[in-house]
């Protein structure tokens, strides 16, 4: 297992902190022209509208072709890269103590993959789209809500604390009627 990231010498930055992440990596992210969607327990309360629980991390997906200028984006704006042993389907990068996992992603004819060796497994069969949806006055794009639906209705099996968190993210979710996505 890859060492902690963050360092050992405190807890993950405050929720303050990682949604100001949030609007600063969007804001490179949009500037540098390189799609990027928010996922994970951010897009869950970027979708409720409300921060619904603590988060180790901030998930991106980003097209993996744009890793190249990502990681010189990220790098000039003071984001250290901490990289995983085995790179193939995500990296990530520490800032003031926000982990920000990216997860690579292959668009390919209206689908999303996930670029798995030897085979890419399928992730959506539709585009992530191009929401963006507002929390305590930032704006991320997030995948649709029929695609976060779906993710967060089968919880991980590998950890239970995971679980506890996908079957939560999961009811907040179901809460929001179709007609305000």
């Amino acid at each position: 297992m890859d060492a902690d990231p963050q360092g050992s010498d405190g807890p993950a930055a405050t929720p303050q902190a990682q949604l100001a992440a949030i609007a600063d990596a969007g804001a490179l992210l949009d500037g540098a022209g390189i799609d990027h969607w928010l996922f994970g327990g951010w897009g869950v309360d970027f979708w409720v509208g409300r921060v619904t629980r603590p988060h180790d991390d901030v998930d991106l997906a980003v097209p993996r072709d744009d890793r190249p200028r990502l990681h010189a984006a990220l790098t000039g704006d003071g984001w250290q890269h901490t990289p995983f042993e085995d790179e193939v389907v995500g990296t990530r990068y520490v800032r003031d103590r926000v982990l920000l996992e990216l997860t690579f992603v292959v668009l390919e004819g209206g689908r999303v993959l996930i670029p798995f060796e030897p085979e890419a497994a399928v992730w959506s069969e539709q585009p992530f789209g191009t929401t963006r949806r507002a929390l305590d006055g930032v704006t991320a794009r997030v995948p649709a809500l029929e695609i976060m639906r779906r993710d967060k209705s089968r919880p991980r099996v590998d950890d239970e604390q995971d679980a506890a968190k996908d079957r939560a993210d999961y009811e907040a979710l179901s809460r929001i009627a179709d007609g305000d996505a």
